[in-house]
């Protein structure tokens, strides 16, 4: 059994002894507390906070302990039920809540869950913020309310028709376009929230024939839920077969995309953000920004087009704030996330797919032609086992001072630029390891560079 408790929310498996699994006693230990938080935060107001969920098999009780958390402090609840991660942000702005819990695990398989917590931008909390929470965990320092002090719980269901309706408003979205396209689109959405969400997004961008595969919002995941190339050979094989123009794929909460083309080769995840970037940069001159651990497409494509890009460390809320701070037009993550700030400030699968099938529709050519379009990089992602003893930050020290001559970047971890491809260190916070990527124009130069440095750390051990 595993539990995870970190800065933006709380992580486990299903079942086990307090502590250790995501148990019931847990659910309601840190719903407690986030609840605390946003009184806190916001005293003297009487605490709205919106809750969403994905469709796993535990969504159901957790949250039912949630709600009742929640309640037994005095808070209203919005219950927005089967929900996206980005509807459920949308949602909080909308209802003018003060705070959100979506309940997803994201793509951890089906025996995890997770309470995702967001402040009342519908943004997920700064690292203060979050340390704030865990720390009124720790110290079980909530106070319920007494009896004629309960919250309320409204029930809606109406927002994921509102969120479509949401894609459909935004000024680069051509639904126009994209009807006359007259495209065939397959979708895999895991058997989760996707599979309500994006067969009502298709159909109200014009698009008449969808081939669905494993729409049912049921849990029981056919695959691996991370949209990793491995995990998505079924529906390759289908568009192939069904002469598809074009295959989406999302996790289970829905803020990745992933994308196959019409000859059932991967689009890249890494390329999703690009291809929207691209498409975007061309009519709205502006800045983009990724995390650290992305392509460095996206950088050529913004500056071919006179933009700056800016790198963000890894994790939503840095490159959330990031984009702010720049005010970056479009940004995201190589995983398949795209933030777009004329919609909101979260990664948004729904979105990203009103971009791209615009995009796709404007250009008058194949996917895999539209892919062909962009810089050729490939991705090496490897890491090294270490003894908890040994001393990783004064490894990476050593290895900066050898390439202090690049390019280098400590904002998270440590990065090396060369010329023509990139390396990043990264120590985990939860377990005796250092990951390492690497970036090249092939994939064996990318495996070349990451060798290179794992030789490094090794000759210093």
């Amino acid at each position: 059994m595993t539990l995870i408790k970190s800065i933006s929310g709380i992580r486990g498996t299903i079942g086990g002894q307090v502590g250790e699994g995501l148990s019931p006693l847990d659910v309601v230990k840190f719903a407690s507390a986030y609840g605390q938080w946003a009184k806190q935060r916001h005293t003297g107001k009487k605490i709205k906070v919106v809750v969403g969920r994905d469709a796993r098999i535990s969504g159901e009780m957790v949250k039912n302990l949630v709600i009742g958390s929640l309640q037994g402090l005095g808070i209203d609840v919005i219950n927005i039920g089967l929900a996206t991660t980005p509807t459920t942000e949308i949602a909080v702005t909308e209802e003018q809540a003060h705070g959100g819990i979506i309940l997803t695990a994201s793509h951890n398989p089906k025996q995890w869950n997770a309470l995702k917590l967001l402040n009342e931008k519908g943004e997920f909390l700064t690292a203060a913020d979050g340390a704030e929470v865990l720390d009124i965990a720790e110290k079980e320092a909530f106070m319920f309310s007494e009896v004629d002090e309960l919250g309320q719980v409204t029930e809606l269901d109406t927002y994921t028709d509102f969120h479509v309706q949401h894609v459909l408003n935004l000024r680069m979205v051509d639904v126009e376009a994209i009807k006359k396209a007259n495209f065939t689109v397959a979708i895999d959405c895991v058997n989760s929230v996707g599979g309500i969400a994006i067969p009502k997004l298709l159909k109200a961008l014009g698009v008449n024939n969808t081939i669905e595969l494993y729409c049912e919002p049921n849990g029981q995941f056919p695959h691996n839920p991370e949209p990793l190339p491995e995990n998505l050979t079924e529906i390759s094989k289908l568009i192939k077969e069904k002469k598809a123009d074009v295959g989406f794929v999302v996790d289970p909460d829905v803020d990745r995309l992933a994308i196959i083309n019409e000859d059932g080769s991967m689009f890249g995840e890494e390329y999703t953000l690009v291809a929207v970037a691209d498409y975007l940069l061309a009519e709205t001159a502006g800045n983009t920004v990724s995390n650290l651990s992305s392509s460095r497409a996206l950088a050529d494509v913004t500056r071919g087009f006179g933009g700056e890009y800016q790198p963000a460390a890894v994790g939503e809320v840095n490159v959330v704030a990031k984009m702010k701070e720049t005010n970056a037009v479009i940004g995201g993550e190589g995983n398949g996330g795209v933030i777009y700030p004329e919609s909101h400030y979260g990664r948004d699968a729904l979105v990203g797919i009103g971009l791209f099938l615009t995009h796709l529709a404007k250009s008058g050519i194949k996917c895999s032609e539209l892919r062909a379009k962009y810089p050729e990089y490939h991705i090496s992602k490897n890491k090294i086992e270490l003894t908890p003893e040994i001393d990783v930050d004064g490894i990476l020290k050593k290895i900066e001072e050898k390439y202090k001559a690049e390019d280098i970047n400590t904002i998270d971890g440590l990065k090396i630029d060369f010329p023509d491809k990139w390396v990043q260190l990264r120590k985990s916070n939860t377990e005796p390891i250092v990951r390492i990527y690497a970036e090249a124009q092939t994939m064996d130069s990318a495996n070349e560079l990451a060798q290179t440095i794992i030789n490094d750390i090794k000759a210093l051990l």
